[in-house]
């Protein structure tokens, strides 16, 4: 799966597909499911959890700025509480999404 077109719409992330589809993504649902290890914690080989208790996250976390293309199957957003680590792959968005 591939986004032809990824663009901030209001309160929403829209993405239209290769097959013609569109989704929308709320933004806070968007940040609040932040792949990068700070938000989602990291696994060890042992398949052992390490994670950050949970922090409320100010208003601005759900502010998206920008984002940049990664490579050929992702973004990476730019949030306005500076937050920029997380990669979101296609099949990643697309699950979000919920189709």
């Amino acid at each position: 799966m591939r986004a032809l077109d990824v663009q901030g719409i209001g309160n929403e992330l829209a993405i239209r597909w290769d097959d013609g589809t569109e989704s929308f993504v709320a933004l806070e649902k968007l940040r609040r499911a932040c792949p990068c290890a700070g938000c989602n914690g990291e696994v060890d080989i042992l398949g052992n959890l390490y994670k950050s208790p949970d922090k409320p996250l100010p208003r601005t976390a759900f502010e998206l700025v920008s984002f940049a293309p990664v490579g050929g199957y992702a973004i990476q957003p730019v949030w306005r509480d500076g937050h920029n680590s997380g990669i979101f792959s296609f099949d990643y968005l697309r699950r979000l999404a919920g189709n």
